[in-house]
């Protein structure tokens, strides 16, 4: 058995450093396969884990505490790392295009390079919004924002957030709260600080059970946060009134004033996927099936929210992602090593831990749902960095 796999010479490439890619990559450094040239094509040298991503933003964890090294962990798997872009497939002849090196050749393919915010329907929100994803480009806004705030601590500022799911609501929470430390330490009024959520639906995180959709509206009331449910916003363009700012409008007609619009709509699946001729699901992302190979090319895999299971469709959510990790990893060594492939059958329910930005989390896991509590954030806290450990990025 053993000369068998050390005849084989097959290309694997992994497109992405999400998550179920960046366990993938551990579980090959911890189980090498002779005769399989490894290569992760990612654009960005670090990856950020985003269960830690609204604790970073509410000042609980530093960059690095929250972003997995991709070099690094590429080095212990013993892969090749292109620090490129793919902008298309060529399936005939297996070949990935990118956007500033030569094409790539691959015997066998996985992808895991996530979602973005659908905002392209909206005039404006392309050039003036700032999407959730990519990460790098949220947090640069993000840490910019931080220092003006720093700097004039007395000048108010109004945040709009866009997309009233788990994200939007994370990302409200925790923006407040660390913008709210430093109006603190400065001494200046809470008040200088207005955070406005939009959201198109009558109830936030629409597709979660009324218990946690009860709670989070609690929370955010409680703290000031102003919820404009059923509001669908139709354009954002500079303010005709002031320097800086922009105008949030609605197909109401009501309208912001704001200096920040973050957007963290529904995800929506890269445009170049549509065109390799992948067979995808109605927004564009990869249908695969309980193998998690594509329905259409066997020789092509997908995880995370890039990919829809077409047997177990899942929200696209980071819990998945991380639990696809290792049936993916199972199943691309059966793949290279000839052996038959396994099924994976996602969890039903899942345990959700939505932080609150101020060291309290919510809980819920299908119709239960407990309150925020310092208890919950530390539990959240430990899975985090547990997680994290394994990386070497927390000490």
């Amino acid at each position: 058995m053993q000369h068998n796999i050390q005849a084989i010479a097959q290309d694997l490439v992994l497109i992405g450093g999400g998550h179920s890619h960046a366990i993938v990559l551990k579980m090959f450094g911890m189980k090498p396969l002779t005769g399989v040239r490894l290569t992760l094509m990612t654009p960005t040298s670090d990856t950020p884990y985003s269960g830690m991503l609204p604790g970073h933003i509410a000042g609980f964890y530093s960059r690095d505490q929250c972003h997995i090294n991709l070099p690094k962990l590429a080095d212990f798997a013993q892969a090749q790392l292109y620090l490129d872009q793919a902008v298309d497939l060529d399936l005939i002849n297996h070949k990935i295009i990118c956007a500033n090196r030569p094409a790539v050749d691959f015997d066998l393919l996985s992808i895991d390079i996530g979602s973005t915010p659908a905002t392209i329907s909206v005039s404006g929100a392309a050039e003036y919004a700032i999407a959730a994803k990519p990460v790098e480009k949220l947090l640069e806004n993000w840490y910019q924002l931080l220092e003006n705030v720093a700097q004039n601590p007395q000048q108010p500022i109004t945040i709009v957030i866009v997309g009233g799911g788990a994200g939007g609501v994370e990302l409200a929470l925790s923006m407040q709260a660390h913008l709210h430390r430093i109006l603190q330490q400065t001494q200046q009024p809470l008040q200088n600080l207005a955070v406005h959520i939009f959201q198109r639906q009558s109830d936030l995180m629409p597709h979660r059970h009324p218990s946690v959709q009860y709670q989070v509206q609690q929370v955010l009331i409680s703290r000031g946060v102003k919820l404009h449910l059923g509001e669908t916003v139709c354009q954002i363009g500079p303010s005709p009134h002031r320097e800086a700012s922009f105008a949030v409008k609605c197909e109401s007609g009501f309208q912001v004033e704001c200096q920040k619009v973050f957007w963290v709509t529904q995800a929506s699946a890269p445009q170049w996927i549509k065109t390799t001729g992948l067979a995808t699901d109605d927004q564009g992302f990869i249908l695969v099936k309980d193998t998690l190979q594509s329905l259409t090319h066997p020789e092509v895999f997908a995880a995370g929210d890039i990919a829809t299971m077409k047997n177990h469709p899942r929200p696209k959510a980071g819990v998945f992602a991380v639990r696809q990790g290792k049936p993916l990893f199972e199943n691309l060594r059966r793949m290279l090593t000839g052996q038959p492939l396994q099924a994976y059958r996602p969890q039903q329910q899942y345990l959700s831990l939505i932080g609150t930005g101020d060291g309290r989390a919510i809980a819920t896991k299908g119709c239960l749902t407990l309150p925020p509590h310092q208890l919950l954030w530390q539990w959240k806290d430990r899975i985090d960095r547990r997680f994290m450990r394994d990386w070497g990025q927390i000490n």
